[in-house]
């Protein structure tokens, strides 16, 4: 308003100078235009780059912070991929040669005793056989060739047969809306761990899972009837973290809710992306 009011005077003064004041005057005017005018483009023009600097750095600690993140799931995932792969090579064969043992020492052994070394095989047979269920399970790649779907039936039915818990699974939709196998092998994992927390600490004896395929994303939805804790008092230990940190990797909405006596309940709500090359 001052620098208007300044205007006006000016030009009002133009009626009452003689000729050479008002060529002075407009040209003092004319000054001041072009001087306000650099100003006001020049600040703009900071005020833009300053913002685009902001905005580049965000985005580079993003990116940062994302491959962070990334390198970390691969370490995992390779950690996981050999234990699994060691279990399958090293105590499954083991195993199956203790197995075989058996087997053979059961047609030699007296009739008394021939029972127990028969019960004594299926064991071994059966630890067997979940030694290389669970060899599978953490295996990345065979993760990735079975598909998200069947690896948690999987799941499901090893707690099912091993009469850990009273597990179901409950579909609905088109699995095949959901392609991208990297981030199947994160969303699985996230399921995993909830399931590894049930198991160690809630003492549930039912538990319940629900997978909804729709057309832009997929919701997970998972339940157990477990002793349940206070979120806002526990501990945040590695595997809950994880869950967080794996859903924040494929943009995903991960929320845990657990009321003492009620048991916990698990959504992630996944919205689809696009699949890229998958490099674990």
């Amino acid at each position: 308003m001052n620098s208007l009011n300044y205007l006006i005077v000016l030009i009002s003064s133009l009626q009452v100078t003689t000729k050479s004041e008002r060529y002075l005057l407009i040209y003092m005017i004319f000054t001041l235009v072009i001087i306000t005018t650099i100003v006001i483009v020049f600040f703009v023009v900071f005020q833009k780059r300053k913002n685009k600097l902001l905005l580049d750095k965000i985005k580079q600690q993003q990116v940062f912070e994302e491959e962070i993140s990334n390198t970390q799931i691969e370490i995992q995932e390779q950690t996981l991929k050999n234990i699994g792969q060691e279990l399958h090579d090293n105590i499954g064969q083991l195993l199956s040669v203790a197995n075989m043992q058996l087997s053979i020492m059961t047609t030699a052994v007296d009739e008394t005793i021939k029972e127990q070394f028969s019960e004594t095989r299926d064991v071994v047979k059966d630890s067997l056989r979940e030694v290389r269920a669970l060899s599978k399970s953490l295996n990345s790649d065979v993760i990735a060739n079975k598909g998200f779907h069947e690896s948690i039936q999987n799941e499901i039915d090893r707690l099912n047969r091993l009469k850990i818990l009273n597990a179901t699974l409950t579909d609905k939709g088109d699995k095949a809306l959901f392609e991208n196998q990297k981030d199947s092998i994160i969303l699985f994992r996230i399921f995993q761990e909830f399931i590894s927390n049930t198991v160690k600490y809630a003492s549930a004896k039912n538990f319940s899972v629900t997978i909804e395929y729709m057309d832009d994303k997929l919701i997970l939805h998972a339940k157990d009837n477990g002793k349940g804790f206070d979120i806002e008092q526990i501990e945040k230990g590695a595997g809950l973290m994880n869950m967080q940190n794996r859903a924040n990797l494929i943009n995903a909405t991960y929320e845990l809710e657990s009321e003492i006596g009620k048991g916990t309940e698990l959504e992630v709500i996944y919205p689809y992306r696009k699949p890229k090359t998958l490099v674990l």
